[in-house]
């Protein structure tokens, strides 16, 4: 039986490579792409990319955008409202869970099956406790094409901002940064697919 789902997108390295794998297994419909968007700045909040680039990606997948926008300075309440009014519309739906790209960090995996769990949604996590090292590699032979949007000033230089995601860049990265940035030291956006049935 297939089961609908949303996807979390922000358009980045991790939810593409998790669009991958949904893909390869048959298992799901994605019903949407669901991204947050801050409104004051009309970007992907986090990412900093342009409302505009993010239109341009998801056309090409030809999967339909779900925008969830929140204010600058959003409290965890103004999100958690948000977001609850919005999962709740898919949950009348029949879409029975959210899908993630996290990989490792518990508390965010809490957090989110603990919010899910209050509209009576569960959430998938293809990749998670992957090894970042292995998976930050996997996506680069795989063709994606990913450019860093923004860096964490207090553990990369800026120098580090609009490299591409590839091989060299990871061997430059400081010991102790997460080679997928799993962190937040780093966030991306992808301009390029991997060879699959999916495409920008």
């Amino acid at each position: 039986m297939i089961e609908k789902v949303l996807l979390a997108w922000s358009g980045g390295k991790d939810s593409a490579i998790t669009l991958y794998y949904l893909q390869k297994t048959n298992r799901y419909e994605i019903i949407a792409l669901l991204t947050t968007l801050t409104k004051d700045y009309n970007r992907i909040s986090m990412h900093g990319v342009r409302q505009i680039l993010l239109k341009q990606q998801t056309d090409s997948l030809r999967i339909p955008l779900e925008k969830v926008f929140i204010s600058k300075n959003a409290s965890n309440e103004e999100y958690g409202s948000k977001m609850r009014k919005i999962l709740t519309k898919y949950a009348k739906a029949d879409v029975s869970s959210v899908v993630f790209g996290d990989i490792f960090l518990e508390d965010v995996k809490q957090y989110r099956e603990n919010n899910l769990g209050k509209v009576g949604m569960k959430g998938i996590f293809p990749l998670w406790k992957k090894d970042t090292t292995k998976l930050a590699h996997t996506f680069i032979d795989l063709g994606f094409r990913a450019i860093i949007t923004c860096v964490d000033s207090n553990i990369l230089d800026k120098r580090f901002t609009g490299r591409i995601y590839d091989k060299e860049f990871l061997l430059e990265l400081p010991s102790g940064v997460d080679p997928c940035g799993e962190n937040g030291e780093f966030h991306s956006f992808v301009y390029h697919p991997a060879q699959t049935r999916f495409s920008y």
